[in-house]
């Protein structure tokens, strides 16, 4: 007896970022559809997915993953050897990255930089990046990163450029 799937594609996304951007809450809004009131620091990594249907009626079961966003996490990583493997299975066949800051912090905007050359080194090359600003919905008194910065940054490299607050 054949069993028929409940989708007809599997697409991996995966979520980076610095840690505190709000990481996880994406992945729990994306997958649960439920606000995230408190969130313990991942370590590792974490899992999600959601079933989605187009207007033609194919069904696409996204898998999210989200993963520490801590240099702490990120030095343990590359400080052991099969680290570069750990890596590549991480970024391995994304067909798209999430690549997370929070406006208020601009420290992690000036990261930015740091984790596309990650994206460009590890995933494929067709893996589709957007940079996404959260905490946009705070007003410009309280955010240390314009909209306007982060679309600009997002052309010079040529990626999408999302706001939101989680």
């Amino acid at each position: 007896m054949a069993h028929r799937l409940v989708w007809d594609y599997i697409l991996k996304f995966i979520i980076i970022g610095d840690a505190s951007v709000g990481k996880s809450s994406l992945l729990v809004r994306l997958t649960e559809d439920r606000f995230l009131v408190d969130s313990d620091t991942t370590i590792g990594i974490e899992f999600g997915s959601q079933i989605v249907t187009l207007p033609k009626g194919e069904r696409l079961k996204l898998q999210i993953w989200d993963t520490a966003g801590s240099e702490q996490f990120r030095s343990v990583w590359t400080a052991i050897v099969l680290t570069r493997q750990i890596t590549r299975s991480y970024y391995k066949g994304a067909a798209g990255c999430l690549l997370v800051y929070d406006v208020t912090e601009r420290e992690t905007f000036n990261h930015v930089l740091s984790w596309l050359r990650d994206v460009r080194e590890q995933a494929d090359e067709h893996a589709t990046i957007a940079l996404v600003g959260n905490m946009a919905d705070l007003p410009s008194t309280e955010r240390s990163v314009t909209t306007e910065e982060g679309a600009a940054l997002a052309q010079e490299h040529g990626q999408a450029s999302v706001f939101m607050s989680i």
